[in-house]
């Protein structure tokens, strides 16, 4: 199997209370803003994407544009995840029915907690960081499900950083980026992939996509850095989004195509 662009992506819009998210900064989010540029997130995406579905905003949740912290896609089955933040647990019933369509999903139970966030796949390995939001039982639920796949998971445990995926994510199928403040890809076990360490926070945080990578318009020297690699690379801004700890993978769930996988 290999890394490609996705099927479908799920999407949810902006709560209107989104000022209210929850965030490790005192920083001042400016919600008409955010939506400015969650259209373009969703704009970009229709272009590399062949169907995306757009799931409405609640107001009862004011993160619930970062929907990639409900739910983890293997390939025929999901995890509904339960995520670490008890404020974010009624995220999950409408990607649950969304999801649906496409997956069998297996809905995790308490004592388990797992963001999506935290899980980064590198083929058939499931990179598992176990951080506030994470704990082990979510990871051996996650496990389970990832058997039926083919697909193992290997825990990493996070002494910084909300999510692993704040820390590293993949540029293609053999390049991962990562912030060396954040973490020590040593601690990671042997893969095939090349860890490539990036100038800027934000530049941890980039979205593969089989036919290219988007980049946060506030990492613009890791978007050249990867450009000269030869990589086709989108650039969007996200600026808002940052401010609530989240970052280009959050604002999706990724559908793979038959016989391939998404970061």
């Amino acid at each position: 199997m290999r890394l490609a662009q996705p099927k479908a992506c799920l999407l949810r819009g902006v709560s209107p209370n989104f000022t209210d998210c929850l965030r490790t900064r005192d920083l001042s989010i400016d919600l008409e803003g955010a939506e400015v540029q969650h259209a373009a997130y969703r704009q970009l995406m229709e272009r590399l994407v062949e169907k995306v579905v757009i799931l409405p905003p609640s107001s009862d949740h004011p993160d619930c544009c970062f929907i990639e912290d409900t739910a983890v896609v293997i390939h025929r089955h999901a995890v509904i995840t339960r995520p670490g933040a008890s404020s974010r647990r009624g995220e999950v019933k409408a990607v649950a029915k969304s999801l649906s369509k496409w997956c069998r999903v297996h809905q995790m139970e308490a004592p388990a907690a797992l963001d999506g966030g935290d899980v980064m796949r590198i083929g058939d390995t499931l990179l598992t960081g176990l951080s506030e939001r994470t704990n082990p039982k979510g990871a051996e639920f996650l496990q389970k499900v990832a058997k039926m796949e083919g697909v193992k998971v290997c825990t990493v445990p996070l002494q910084k950083g909300l999510h692993l995926k704040s820390a590293c994510t993949l540029a293609d199928d053999h390049t991962a980026v990562f912030n060396p403040e954040l973490i020590d890809p040593r601690v990671f076990p042997s893969l095939d992939v090349e860890w490539l360490p990036v100038p800027e926070p934000m530049g941890a945080n980039v979205l593969a996509l089989g036919t290219g990578v988007i980049v946060s318009q506030d990492a613009p020297q890791t978007a050249k850095l990867l450009e000269k690699r030869g990589l086709h690379v989108h650039t969007v801004q996200v600026t808002e989004f940052h401010k609530g700890d989240g970052a280009l993978t959050c604002l999706s769930i990724r559908i793979p195509a038959e016989e391939t996988w998404c970061c």
